[in-house]
């Protein structure tokens, strides 16, 4: 297992207004599976691309367990890369697909047949070895990949945007695959991803990366419950955010006094709270009375806009405690304390 420190990592490439990435630090834990999670264009694959050796920064470093890497070859960093596309060998079977790093090693024919059997078998591919690639679907051409990056044995194991080429029914499939397979193997893991809910499932921490610069790099729950900024809050569904004051365990704002949770920062700040933390119901702090100005029924939850006081707030609730409401109605709803966060920054 290895440890991925990346230090003021810059890119800027000849003649761009800007950097592609931005002075990005992160601290990769061994063994850890990590995000680089951002729209595009904000230097994710970037990032990726220097630490495969595919790019040389501007400035910064690259350091596996202390050591840098920048001067070493992509060949002999110890990385394997699983691209968007997956740039199987069409012409190869997919057993000479898997097994062709093993070849350019000089491995035995015998060991070489018996791994990629144990790798085919890990991807749940273990009668598929005499196909071609075209005759395979996206998702096992995927698994095959995959396998291809695994037999290797890499220090650290990056993947571009593993499931966006994939059906829904197909991603879910493979992000639990995957994510096993990391586990069992203990492989320090990075991937690029532009989907949150991906990010979210899968790693065991994210970096939020935008416009080149790195937001938030955190556990997957803290972007929810402790986002850094107005920012990361959209990004990440989030659509309550209330200027005011914070002083003594209360927020005064447009929706009146709230009370806070303990630890809450104090000073002038900005109030989210998660649309799904919001309670049907009065309560002894934290009680609003909203009119309901629409509702979306979207399967397994329910989304109401309410009109209170002079703002508008987003609840999201189990459709069956949202199937009488509908838009005029007047509803009182809370929220309790431990769902609100106050972080710096204005309206």
């Amino acid at each position: 297992m290895t440890r991925v420190l990346l230090t003021g990592l810059t890119k800027t490439y000849p003649g761009a207004p800007a950097p592609a990435l931005d002075n990005l630090t992160l601290d990769i834990a061994s063994g850890e599976l990590t995000a680089l999670l951002g729209p595009s264009g904000c230097g994710k694959t970037t990032t990726m691309k220097m630490i495969a050796g595919l790019l040389q920064p501007t400035t910064g470093d690259i350091t596996f367990d202390g050591r840098s890497i920048l001067r070493l070859a992509p060949e002999n960093r110890g990385v394997v890369m699983v691209f968007q596309n997956y740039l199987l060998f069409p012409y190869m079977s997919v057993a000479d697909n898997v097994g062709f790093g093993l070849r350019m090693r000089k491995v035995p024919k015998a060991r070489i047949a018996d791994q990629v059997a144990q790798m085919l078998a890990l991807v749940k591919l273990p009668d598929l070895g005499r196909r071609r690639p075209s005759e395979l679907s996206g998702g096992q051409q995927q698994r095959v990949a995959l396998a291809r990056a695994l037999i290797v044995k890499p220090k650290v194991l990056l993947l571009d945007e593993p499931l966006s080429n994939l059906d829904a029914h197909l991603r879910i499939e493979m992000r639990d695959l995957i994510r096993g397979i990391q586990k069992d193997l203990g492989i320090t893991t990075i991937f690029v991803t532009h989907d949150q809910e991906e990010a979210v499932v899968l790693a065991d921490r994210v970096a939020l990366i935008l416009n080149g610069r790195l937001r938030q790099y955190d556990a997957p729950d803290a972007f929810y419950r402790r986002p850094a900024d107005a920012e990361v809050t959209g990004f990440f569904g989030g659509r309550n955010l209330l200027a005011g004051v914070s002083a003594g365990g209360m927020f005064d704002c447009a929706l009146g006094r709230m009370t806070l949770p303990d630890g809450a920062r104090t000073g002038a700040g900005l109030l989210t709270f998660r649309p799904e933390t919001v309670r049907i119901g009065p309560a002894p702090v934290n009680a609003l009375i909203g009119q309901v100005v629409d509702r979306h029924y979207l399967g397994t939850q329910t989304r109401l806009r309410l009109a209170v006081a002079s703002q508008t707030i987003e609840a999201v609730l189990p459709p069956d405690l949202a199937h009488a409401i509908r838009p005029g109605d007047t509803i009182t709803v809370n929220l309790p304390p431990d769902s609100l966060w106050v972080m710096e920054g204005t309206a």
